[in-house]
């Protein structure tokens, strides 16, 4: 195979955002449910969320990683300069997280959020490299990719590093999975970018993608989308530990459970993506959502047995998977080439701000007012959401059906 082809381009961003999903698994799963099993209190728990912070930072240093992946004047890409040493310095923080069991909760936020800023850093450049790699028609099935590699890498970062953990320790579990990371990373090493066709003169800016109406609609959209789900995220896991579930089954339903489930999903929101078009997709991801969120309610509410919750916890995984395949595949239309990462990297800064507040707030309406209260939120939102997207959508829509894709430098609108 062609280290240039589309095929290895699919292989090297499929282990970058595996990496990704051991980082963000470890973040947002396995340490809020090793903090409760150490009974830590919910809201200090919630404030874990506010580690993914540099994911909805990232905008600001977008167009300086942009700039250096794409000199002005120049045909070459640089991907790769950004991606690989990204990703052994994320290797190195892993190993740091070693001493996890002697950090209090301050240097265990701040260590979980440079692992955070280099996981992002280094997205922007493999979400710039993947716009301009993937053609139109692959891009359903890219962003299939693109979820179930986070999936794979979430099975290790929330569920192996638990079970290792529970035998082993910190030390071995970290170090289990900064190896991984490093595994990860070898398909990208070996890329070879292609020149560009006509370099341009233009210089990746936050004011030109603000600039175009499709991107300040498309922001708004990726919050309403995300809201519901990212609110009832964080405290599924503590609920869990809170009915009983031991940390050795979470491990289980974060890893196993959530690969099957979320490999389910990816390849349903693949399929829809293709099949109806990726508007069409999403609105049905919409509709699938908020009925799982809805459900989880009613199964934490009514305190049914450990079982039901379990299951509803992996149909909310599925259709939380269906969703991020058919909002990327629909958002990724709307990034410019001349500066996708910068454009592609607002989206996910709007996903990641959302996941952020969401998960501090679902943190506080728990502790406060109980789960029940904060996963019924959660649903209302996702309901919500089912009568906002339509509109929102169509608001993205440029007028007089211009292209999407800027054609030069001067044609940001």
């Amino acid at each position: 195979m062609r280290r240039s082809s589309t095929g290895f381009a699919l292989l090297a961003m499929g282990g970058v955002y595996a990496a990704q999903g051991v980082i963000g698994g470890i973040t947002l799963q396995a340490i809020p449910a090793v903090l409760r099993d150490a009974g830590r209190p919910l809201q200090e728990i919630g404030l874990m969320s506010l580690a993914i912070l540099p994911w909805a930072l990232k905008f600001l240093w977008a167009p300086m990683l942009e700039r250096v992946r794409l000199p002005i004047g120049s045909p070459l890409r640089r991907s790769r300069r950004i991606v690989v040493p990204g990703q052994l310095l994320m290797a190195a923080m892993l190993l740091m997280l070693g001493w996890g069991a002697r950090l209090s909760p301050a240097p265990l936020l701040g260590l979980l959020a440079v692992l955070a800023l280099l996981a992002a850093s280094v997205d922007v450049a493999c979400d710039g490299y993947a716009v301009e790699q993937l053609p139109p028609a692959r891009r359903g099935w890219g962003n299939a990719l693109q979820v179930g590699g986070s999936y794979l890498g979430m099975f290790a970062g929330a569920g192996l590093f638990l079970m290792i953990l529970a035998v082993h320790g910190w030390a071995v579990a970290a170090a289990g999975m900064a190896i991984l990371v490093l595994l990860f990373a070898l398909p990208f090493a070996a890329v070879r970018e292609g020149l560009r066709p006509a370099p341009a003169a233009h210089r990746p800016s936050l004011a030109a993608a603000w600039r175009r109406k499709a991107i300040r609609w498309g922001l708004v959209l990726t919050v309403v989308f995300q809201l519901g789900s990212r609110l009832a995220y964080g405290m599924t896991g503590p609920l869990l530990i809170d009915r009983g579930v031991s940390l050795t089954t979470i491990g289980w339903l974060n890893g196993a459970g959530g690969v099957m489930t979320g490999l389910a999903g990816t390849m349903a929101g693949a399929w829809l993506v293709q099949r109806y078009g990726a508007r069409r997709a999403l609105f049905a991801a919409t509709v699938l959502q908020a009925a799982s969120l809805l459900g989880f309610w009613l199964v934490a509410a009514a305190h049914f047995t450990s079982d039901w919750l379990l299951a509803g916890a992996l149909l909310k995984n599925a259709a939380a998977t269906v969703g991020f395949v058919s909002l990327y595949a629909y958002l990724m239309d709307y990034a410019s080439p001349l500066q996708a990462g910068v454009d592609f990297t607002l989206f996910q800064c709007a996903d990641a701000a959302t996941a952020a507040v969401g998960g501090l707030g679902a943190g506080i309406v728990a502790q406060h007012y109980g789960y029940g209260i904060s996963f019924g939120l959660a649903a209302v939102l996702a309901l919500a959401a089912c009568a906002l997207l339509p509109w929102l959508a169509h608001a993205m829509q440029a007028p007089a059906n211009h292209t999407r894709h800027v054609t030069h430098a001067g044609d940001f609108r």
